[in-house]
């Protein structure tokens, strides 16, 4: 079974807000005793952080819905309820977050401890004390806590790698791996091998390392989801240099200079930014005994290309008998040292905090209003529907708050203009109620 996981979609649905509480003192030596009812806690957050020890997305394949805790209730003495814990999912660098409502980028998490709130816990509701003047020195006015926020996103772990392997199935990249770092890809002599991205971290005698994966897969066509080049595509986005292997034993000449060909044309369909990156061609398999006489054939091909814009670097090698590979690794190393650091799509926001889309757009309307088929009148809306589900309908002074409030909106107007009459029942949510004039 395939344990590499590298796009997933999950729920989040952050806590509700603790209720405020009515009440009032009643102590013996108190004449005069107030309000005193506290607030409610704050609902629990769901905060997506960055783990460096995680590889893939895998613990979501079966837990893909998560729920924060609800603030607690306010309590009598002014006593504010207890706020729930945020809720921290674990996830691993290089995941970038999409609302899937939207299709809007949310966030980019690439450095250990990053974090980015997806779903933000709804603020606790007032006690009465809050809603005490001199004309109601006594309310009976208490909030519910705002509800947390809901949201759905996808997520999609782009490997972070200084250097990425491509070339045609079966080159030597997974060899090549292998015989550079720790790594240990399964090798076979037939094509698609290598069916997940592998990463290893390779360490030069002078002390420099740097981390590099392979991408399997690309074939031609792998831009447009042949093969498995789609999938795996994403994965060389944030590597800052290419070794593009070439097959030198075939015995087709011309099978090295098409597939380069091919696979830079995919790039480049995929994202015209890839073929910036520096490029050195690796030939494989020198060892082999057409190998010679087809690179020299492959250079004076990629000579006579004038569709580059620079010729690349053409480097033999044999990972089998290790002949260039030692001298390849200085060479990327050099490479490395003088290419900057490649920030991906999302870098310039830095989204460690809150989600950005949570405040209301500008545009949208505080209220809608339609009518059923039974001729009630239905009221909507964001601001409108987050005021019902904090008001406490248990006591009058609450609902009449509540009628000032939409009157404040425009509502009873905006009814009256669409023609509502005396008795015609008005429903928000599931609350219905009479209209009088």
């Amino acid at each position: 079974m395939n344990t590499f996981v590298d796009q997933i979609k999950i729920e989040a649905h952050a806590g509700k807000g603790g209720n405020g509480m009515v009440s009032f003192r009643r102590e013996k030596y108190v004449p005069n005793g107030g309000p005193s009812g506290g607030d409610g806690g704050c609902g629990g957050s769901i905060i997506l952080k960055v783990d460096e020890g995680l590889r893939t997305l895998m613990d979501f394949r079966y837990h893909r819905i998560f729920k924060a805790k609800n603030g607690g209730n306010g309590m009598s003495k002014q006593m504010t309820g207890p706020s729930a814990e945020d809720t921290v999912i674990k996830v691993p660098q290089g995941t970038t977050v999409r609302d899937l409502d939207t299709g809007e980028i949310i966030g980019d998490l690439i450095k250990n401890g990053q974090e980015l709130t997806i779903a933000k816990g709804g603020r606790g509701g007032r006690g009465n004390i809050h809603f005490a003047s001199a004309k109601n020195p006594a309310p009976e006015i208490a909030e519910n806590g705002e509800p947390g926020q809901d949201r759905y996103v996808e997520l999609e772990l782009k490997m972070l790698a200084d250097v990425g392997l491509v070339g045609f199935p079966s080159v030597g990249k997974s060899t090549l791996l292998s015989v550079v770092t720790g790594a240990k890809p399964k090798i076979a002599a037939y094509e698609f091998t290598t069916l997940v991205p592998n990463l290893g971290m390779v360490l030069l005698p002078d002390g420099r390392d740097f981390a590099m994966a392979d991408m399997p897969g690309l074939i031609e066509g792998a831009s447009k989801g042949v093969g498995l080049g789609l999938k795996f595509l994403r994965h060389i986005e944030r590597t800052r240099v290419l070794l593009h292997l070439v097959d030198m034993s075939a015995e087709d000449p011309d099978q090295g200079i098409e597939r380069y060909r091919q696979i830079n044309h995919e790039l480049a369909n995929y994202d015209p930014e890839l073929l910036k990156r520096p490029q050195i061609v690796v030939a494989t398999k020198m060892d082999l005994p057409n190998a010679q006489k087809n690179l020299e054939h492959f250079k004076k091909q990629l000579a006579a290309d004038h569709t580059l814009e620079k010729q690349p670097q053409i480097f033999p090698i044999s990972a089998v008998t290790h002949d260039g590979v030692q001298q390849l690794m200085q060479l990327t190393a050099d490479l490395l040292d003088q290419t900057p650091a490649f920030d991906s799509e999302s870098h310039d926001e830095q989204l460690t905090a809150t989600y950005k889309a949570a405040a209301p757009e500008k545009n949208t309307p505080d209220f809608t209003i339609d009518r059923d088929d039974d001729g009630t009148w239905v009221l909507s809306g964001d601001k409108l529907e987050r005021l019902f589900k904090m008001t406490d309908l248990t006591h009058e002074d609450s609902q009449l708050r509540f009628a000032r409030q939409l009157r404040r909106m425009g509502v009873d107007d905006a009814l009256r203009k669409a023609g509502i009459k005396d008795g015609d029942m008005v429903r928000i949510d599931k609350f219905a109620f009479e209209f009088i004039q």
